[in-house]
């Protein structure tokens, strides 16, 4: 532990408590703050309260934290355990956050200065990595925010693909010989269409095209998405017929998506947590930016293997419209993009 840190000799079996219960991207751009204090506490029971799935994003990270399952806001299960020695909000700037850490008593809370909690002020506009770590800073943890970089992961199913799904949209070849079953790898293009608002969703005809344009050039599509994406990437899947495409939106858990875009040769997406998985394994990516802008959520390393899309306006995040910025960003732009981004790492190789 850092000397200057709180709670600097004091009784190494009391336990380092994080709280981060939200969403793919936001556990990616929270690593390099788990790692400083996976570093910073070696010894210690670390704890991270969040959803239960977060299970495998640890094991993909290489992290060693043990899951608290969480729900946002809420006070992590504490039941006849000593308080914890150190809670950490990496949740959001409070006040419900910190409340929900300051009610397991622990011996020292960091959170930013609000309601309920003394440290340093929230930073406002930075990148996400750098607001968690320099609240570790703050409190005298080396945390370094462009420790980005995952291992690869070990491949869940054979090629790191689901098998074929009676559901799947028949995807056949443009000569009419039969269906196409992608398979991840370098010559494979992830693409993502969906995202949680409206706002950062990227019109599915446009994305229809780019998927068009990267089969024709050689590259096996494949379309990921939630369960509740599926019928928006099933709908992309046949605006791109003929196009050969398959749908794994809503069939690939967190082990499995993680390792088609480890293997792929391109992800294309709006902001959103598949962006981030690019970053992690350093998978040359296009992404479309509209209300928040890059330099917030983009990726902060790799930036020749990286294209951010973004047309300089600001919006709601949350706005059940897409953002006009993203609106403006065209087919062409994407494609340009594409080409651009896939030059530059096959130079890299």
């Amino acid at each position: 532990m850092p000397a200057s840190a709180p709670g600097a000799g004091e009784d190494a079996g009391t336990a380092v408590v994080a709280l981060r219960a939200l969403g793919l991207g936001d556990f990616v751009t929270a690593v390099p703050a788990l790692r400083a204090l996976e570093r910073a506490f070696p010894d210690r029971p670390r704890i991270l309260a969040g959803p239960a799935w977060y299970r495998d994003l640890v094991d993909l990270a290489g992290l060693d934290w043990e899951i608290r399952p969480t729900e946002p806001l809420r006070t992590p299960p504490w039941a006849g355990e000593r308080p914890p020695d150190i809670a950490v909000n990496l949740h959001g700037r409070g006040p419900q956050s910190t409340a929900a850490l300051a009610a397991l008593a622990p011996r020292h809370l960091w959170a930013h200065a609000g309601p309920g909690a003394i440290g340093p002020p929230w930073p406002g506009r930075v990148h996400d990595t750098e607001i968690w770590c320099g609240l570790l800073r703050a409190h005298g943890v080396r945390a370094d925010p462009d420790d980005l970089w995952w291992p690869p992961p070990p491949d869940p199913s054979p090629n790191g693909t689901a098998p074929p799904h009676p559901d799947d949209i028949p995807s056949p070849r443009p000569d009419g010989t039969g269906e196409s079953t992608p398979h991840a790898g370098a010559g494979t293009a992830v693409v993502h269409p969906g995202a949680s608002a409206a706002s950062r969703r990227w019109p599915a005809e446009r994305f229809a095209a780019v998927v068009r344009h990267l089969s024709a050039t050689g590259l096996r599509v494949v379309l990921t998405g939630s369960p509740d994406e599926r019928p928006l990437a099933e709908h992309v899947a046949r605006s791109a017929a003929p196009a050969p495409v398959r749908v794994l939106a809503g069939r690939t858990g967190v082990r499995d998506l993680a390792c088609l875009v480890a293997e792929a040769g391109l992800v294309v997406c709006g902001d959103t947590g598949v962006a981030h998985l690019a970053t992690a394994y350093r998978t040359p990516s296009v992404r479309l930016f509209g209300p928040v802008p890059p330099a917030l959520w983009g990726p902060r390393v790799d930036g020749r293997i990286h294209s951010c899309l973004w047309n300089g306006t600001e919006s709601d995040p949350h706005a059940p419209v897409i953002d006009p910025g993203l609106e403006a960003i065209t087919t062409a732009d994407v494609l340009a993009a594409c080409a651009d981004v896939l030059s530059r790492a096959d130079a890299r190789t």
